[in-house]
C-alpha cells in the first residue's frame, strides 16, 4: 500500500463524519460533481413517493393544510436557515436561482433609494447572474459595472446602489472575504446580494453575523435537493419591510386568498414568494434536508479542508510535474469545497483524435474510469468534495487514476 493510501485509510478511521455517508444513494464511483449536483439522500425515494401516492392520489388539495404544503416555503426556508447562518424568518424557499438574483437585485436598487443609480456585479460571475444583473440594470436605469471582488471596496461610491457577489467562484473554487466586502457595501451606503450557491453546505456562511442584507443560493449541489430543486431567498430581518420584490404574486399577497385587485406585500420574508409553490421538488428538498441533523456546518468544512488539501498532496505525489496546475488558492480562508486544476498545453497525452487532450478529453476518461468530476472550456478540471460523503480513500483514489489518466 502507497504511503497515501495508508494516509487515507488512517484520515477515515477518524473521520467523524464517515457514518453519514451510508444516508446516500452511492456506489463504487468517486463522486467528486457534488458542486454541481449531490448525491441522492437515501430517504428523498421513500418521501417523495408519500407525496405522490398519499397527499396527492389520496389528500388531493387537502395536502395543502393537513400536509402542510402551504407553509412548506418558510418551513423548509427555516431548515436551511442554520446552514447559512441565519435566524428563522428569513428565508423562503422557491423559484430558480436565477428568479431570485432578479429579485434580489431589483430588489436591492429599489432598498437603496433616489441618486443611486449604479450596479456593480462580480465580473468573474457565473454567466447566468451577470446576464440577469445587466437585464435589471436596464430595467432600473442604472448603469452595470463589473468589478472583480477583491477591487470592490475601491469601486464603490454614493452613487452605487448594490453590488452582486459569488461567495465562491464557480470556476476556480475561490472564496471570496463576505464579512469583509458586505462591511464595506454597507458603509457606502449600497446594498450587498450574496450568492450562495458554492457555499451553502459547505463551509459556514454567517449571514446574520455579518449584516448581509440579501442572498440567494441553490438546493442541488451541496444541500442534495436534487435536479432543479427549488432555490432560496434571504432578506435580512431589519430590512423586510423595505423589500419591495419585482415580482409580487398571490403567494406574497398579504391575503392571499383575498384576490384582491391591489397588491400589499406579505409580512416577512413571505414577500419573496410568488406563485403557487413546487411542491413535489420541494418536498423532497425537506427530505434530502435531514441528513444534516446532528451536523455542524463547522465540522463539515474542518473535512473538507483536509480533504482538498490532501487532494493535493496526492496529486502533487502522483502526477507528473507540468501536467497540470492548480487555480484555487492554498490558503484556507480564500478556498471553497472543490480544487480546479488547469491542465497543461504541454500535454503530450495522444486521445483518439491524436495530439494533446483537452481538459474535456481528461475528464471524460476520468469518468470511464471511474472518478466523476467536471470541467469547465477550455482547459479545467473541477473536482468537488462534499464532506458527508466523500472520504479519503476516495481523495486518494481520485488522484491516482488521474496521474495514470495524464501519464
Amino acid at each position: 500500500m502507497s504511503e497515501p493510501a495508508e494516509r487515507a485509510r488512517k484520515l477515515d478511521a477518524v473521520d467523524e463524519l464517515a457514518g453519514k455517508r451510508a444516508e446516500f444513494v452511492l456506489d463504487d464511483v468517486v463522486y467528486l460533481d457534488g458542486n454541481s449536483l449531490g448525491a441522492l439522500p437515501a430517504v428523498v425515494p421513500g418521501r417523495v413517493e408519500d407525496v405522490v401516492r398519499r397527499q396527492w392520489g389520496e389528500l388531493r388539495i387537502r395536502s395543502w393544510e393537513e400536509s402542510g404544503w402551504w407553509t412548506a416555503p418558510e418551513r423548509i426556508g427555516d431548515r436551511i436557515a442554520p446552514l447559512v447562518g441565519a435566524a428563522p424568518g428569513q428565508i423562503v424557499v422557491g423559484d430558480s436561482t436565477s428568479v431570485n438574483v432578479f429579485k434580489a437585485v431589483v430588489g436591492a436598487v429599489r432598498m437603496a433609494g433616489e441618486g443611486r443609480d449604479e450596479l456593480l456585479v462580480d465580473a468573474t460571475t457565473f454567466p447566468t447572474d451577470g446576464y440577469i444583473a445587466e437585464s435589471a440594470a436596464r430595467m432600473t436605469g442604472c448603469t452595470l459595472r463589473p468589478v472583480a471582488p477583491a477591487d470592490v471596496p475601491g469601486a464603490l461610491g454614493d452613487r452605487t446602489a448594490a453590488v452582486l457577489l459569488n461567495h465562491v467562484d464557480y470556476r476556480t473554487g475561490r472564496l471570496h472575504d463576505l464579512p469583509g466586502l458586505t462591511a464595506a457595501v454597507r458603509a457606502a451606503g449600497a446594498v450587498a446580494v450574496w450568492d450562495l450557491c458554492h457555499s451553502a453546505g459547505a463551509l459556514p456562511v454567517g449571514l446574520d453575523e455579518h449584516g448581509v442584507d440579501l442572498a440567494v443560493g441553490c438546493t442541488y449541489k451541496y444541500l442534495n435537493g436534487g435536479p432543479g430543486s427549488p432555490a432560496y431567498l434571504y432578506v435580512r430581518r431589519e430590512v423586510q419591510d423595505r423589500f419591495d420584490s419585482p415580482l409580487p404574486g398571490w403567494n406574497s399577497h398579504a391575503e392571499p386568498f383575498g384576490m384582491r385587485s391591489d397588491f400589499e406585500a406579505a409580512p416577512g420574508a413571505l414577500r419573496g414568494r410568488v406563485g403557487t409553490p413546487d411542491i413535489l421538488s420541494m418536498l423532497a428538498l425537506e427530505a434530502a434536508l435531514e441528513v444534516w441533523d446532528g451536523v455542524s456546518v463547522e465540522a463539515v468544512r474542518a473535512k473538507s479542508l483536509a480533504l482538498t488539501d490532501f487532494f493535493l498532496e496526492c496529486v502533487a505525489a502522483y502526477v507528473p510535474e507540468g501536467r497540470v496546475e492548480c487555480l484555487t488558492p492554498v490558503a484556507h480562508g480564500e478556498r471553497g469545497s472543490q480544487i480546479a486544476l488547469r491542465c497543461s498545453p504541454k500535454l503530450s497525452t495522444s486521445f483518439e483524435q491524436g495530439g494533446a487532450p483537452t481538459a474535456g478529453d481528461v475528464m471524460k476518461r476520468l469518468i470511464e474510469r471511474g472518478v466523476v468530476g467536471d470541467f469547465r472550456a477550455p482547459d479545467v478540471l473541477r473536482f468537488g468534495f462534499t464532506p458527508l460523503y466523500v472520504g479519503f480513500a476516495d481523495v486518494e483514489r481520485a488522484a491516482r487514476v488521474l496521474a495514470q489518466t495524464l501519464a
